[in-house]
Parts: structure tokens; C-alpha cells; sequence
């Protein structure tokens, strides 16, 4: 079963603005365009996570149609006085596996400033798993891990920084490497193409990713693409890790692909223990 662990569908009805110049230029991208990709391309499933620009519910909607094939970690704001009351009932939602937190420069005060410290302890308290992108930020996942051990939190994009490519885009991996001590932290290799100096396979990205699959485990390893965002096709950024990397055992690819985030967020037969 191959898993996409992020995918963006949005229906605003507005193009996505200049400065996400990589990201579709399209006014709708939904589960209608999306399914035929997917089938293309060999992706089973895909867990929707709703773009800045618009809300979780054409996500949810995406769910409830094919729950077989979607799911969702939807988006909260930190600094609604509404949000804790959201994420009370966040669990009885159809298709709902968790929350994922953008924290881009624009917004990080909210995770130095204390505003998301309530955030912690009630997903913690209602076993609802986080995916954080924080770019620059790697020190407060473990901080956070550390003060909320039963809290499942991924790293979004390996951490990734806009507009790297190529070893200066990894920069920061001893960062990230030293946050798989935790073992309630997992890293998501998503995004990965944009990253690349190189034209496909990607040679570039081949080390950085041992370096991560050697450090977390493939059980806390998981593939996606930032579909909107990638340059390559679909396919290549699944015969990327499938079919190029000759050092993953066919059980390690298993996991990265799909075993591995069902597990970790509780997605149907493949519920962590």
C-alpha cells in the first residue's frame, strides 16, 4: 500500500497568490482531479491537508466520499479563542486522523510567543497526533516532545528551509537527527523533489535521506509529496524512493510508504499499539 502523507485540495475559487510561484496556479485542484493521479501514478491513499488559503471542509467532504482512499490532518489556529473547543470534538470527526501546525516565519511567534503552548497538553490529552512544519525551529519539537511524551509529532519536510536546493538545503540535518532520541517524534520525507539540485533520480537526496531513515527507523519515516508544489511527476516521486534506492529493504520501503503513518496516526488495520 502506497500512502501519500500530504496532499493539498482546495476549492477557494482563487488562484494560489505569486509568492507560492511552485505550487499550481489553479483556482480548484479537488479529490475529482486529484483520484485520477493517483491512480497513475499508484498512490493508494492520501491524507489531505487543507492549504493556508482555505478551510478543512472540502477535505472532510473528500473523506466522507472515499473513505478508503482520504483522510485528513486539518488545520486549527492556534490563536482562535474557538480552537480548544474544536479540538475537544476534533476526534469525532469521519476521516479526522489529526492536526497539522504551519509555523513559516510569518507566523512563527505564535510558537515562541506562547500563544500554541495550550495546544501540547490537550492534543496530548485527547490522542490527537501534530504534524509541525516550523522551519528554524527544529529545537522546539524537542521541547515540546520532551514535556509531552504521549503526544505523536512529525516533522514536516524534514525540516526543510523555502528555496534550498541541493547539501546546502541540509543543512541543519544534525538538527533533525538529533531529535530521533525522541520517540514520539517522526520525520516526513515529503517534498523532497523541490530540494534537489539534480534532475530525477535525485542523486542529491539519496545521503541525507539515509542519514534519516538510519537515525528514526522506516517506522518513523514517512513518504509524501506536496503534490502541488512538486516539478516532477507523481510517479517519479514515488519510483523516487520505490525504485532508485537500492539500500531500503523491500520491508523499509513498505513502512516509508504508507505501514509506517497508518500506524503512527491510527489509520484503519494499521492502529499503533
Amino acid at each position: 500500500m502506497i500512502v501519500d502523507a500530504q496532499v493539498h485540495l482546495w476549492t477557494s475559487g482563487r488562484k494560489v497568490t505569486p509568492a507560492n510561484a511552485h505550487h499550481r496556479q489553479q483556482a480548484v485542484f479537488s479529490k475529482d482531479d486529484l483520484l485520477p493521479e493517483m491512480d497513475r501514478a499508484g498512490v493508494d491513499r492520501v491524507i489531505i491537508v487543507p492549504p493556508s488559503w482555505d478551510d478543512n471542509e472540502h477535505a472532510f467532504a473528500a473523506a466522507a466520499a472515499h473513505p478508503d482512499r482520504f483522510a485528513v490532518m486539518g488545520r486549527v489556529k492556534v490563536d482562535a479563542p474557538e480552537s480548544r473547543e474544536i479540538l475537544r470534538k476534533w476526534k469525532g470527526r469521519p476521516g479526522a486522523l489529526g492536526i497539522r501546525l504551519v509555523f513559516n516565519p510569518e507566523h512563527s511567534h505564535l510558537l515562541v510567543d506562547g500563544k500554541a503552548d495550550w495546544i501540547w497538553p490537550a492534543a496530548e490529552a485527547a490522542g490527537i497526533p501534530v504534524m509541525m512544519l516550523a522551519p528554524g525551529h527544529l529545537d522546539r519539537f524537542a521541547k515540546i516532545a520532551q514535556a509531552h511524551p504521549q503526544l505523536r509529532l512529525a516533522v514536516d519536510h524534514m525540516g526543510l528551509t523555502r528555496n534550498r536546493k541541493g547539501p546546502r538545503a541540509f543543512d541543519h540535518l544534525p538538527e533533525l537527527l538529533a531529535l530521533a532520541k525522541h520517540p514520539n517524534i517522526a520525520v516526513k520525507i515529503t517534498g523532497l523533489p523541490l530540494h534537489s539540485a539534480e534532475a530525477y533520480p535525485f542523486l542529491d537526496l539519496h545521503e541525507p535521506l539515509r542519514r534519516t531513515v538510519d537515525a528514526f527507523g522506516p517506522e518513523r519515516v514517512f513518504w509524501g509529496t506536496d503534490l502541488s508544489r512538486m516539478t516532477c511527476s507523481y510517479r517519479q516521486c514515488v519510483t523516487f524512493i520505490t525504485e532508485e534506492i537500492d539500500w531500503l529493504s523491500r520491508r523499509d520501503k513498505e513502512l516509508i510508504m504508507g505501514k509506517a503513518v497508518c500506524a503512527w496516526l491510527g489509520w484503519d488495520g494499521y492502529r499503533k499499539t
